[in-house]
């Protein structure tokens, strides 16, 4: 499959997770920015399909980001769907411009939602929807020192160097 057949609109979404919930997959859901693909984030997301049989990413889009983290992205919305859509172990992204992910969650009724283990359980957006409905609400370890804000320094002060 091309890896841009993994990027999908929520309709898109829908009709797919009708198909992997009617042949039995458990649904695991995580969300970000993935603005540098590295170590950390692959790990991440490796740990996170292992939790279940299929995995969605929701991925903040260019705007959303910004207004998270002013002066970012590096990289266009189009472009990270791309590369996270060619990791063998995520099964679709789809893009959300709201605040937060609530919106997606909602619709995509993880069985499984996931964040790394810098986040509690309780301060996870839609923790209380995927709980309510009888689903996990799971955080994973991070491989330390890994972060984009990390590799952003490096760069600008090789830089300067």
């Amino acid at each position: 499959m091309p890896t841009a057949d993994k990027i999908l609109t929520r309709a898109e979404l829908s009709t797919t997770l009708a198909a992997w919930r009617a042949a039995g997959e458990r649904i695991v859901f995580t969300n970000g920015c993935f603005d540098l693909l590295h170590l950390g984030h692959v790990d991440y997301l490796e740990k996170a399909r292992a939790l279940g049989s299929r995995l969605v990413v929701g991925l903040n889009t260019d705007a959303s980001v910004s207004a998270l983290k002013p002066g970012r992205p590096l990289q266009d919305e189009n472009s990270r769907a791309r590369i996270l859509a060619a990791l063998a172990f995520v099964d679709a992204v789809v893009l959300f411009g709201e605040p937060t992910p609530l919106q997606l969650i909602e619709l995509v009724q993880p069985d499984i939602l996931v964040k790394g283990d810098d986040y509690a359980v309780a301060g996870i957006v839609g923790h209380e929807l995927v709980l309510e409905r009888g689903g996990q609400v799971l955080t994973v370890p991070l491989v330390a020192g890994y972060s984009t804000s990390n590799i952003v320094k490096k760069i600008i002060s090789g830089l300067d160097g």
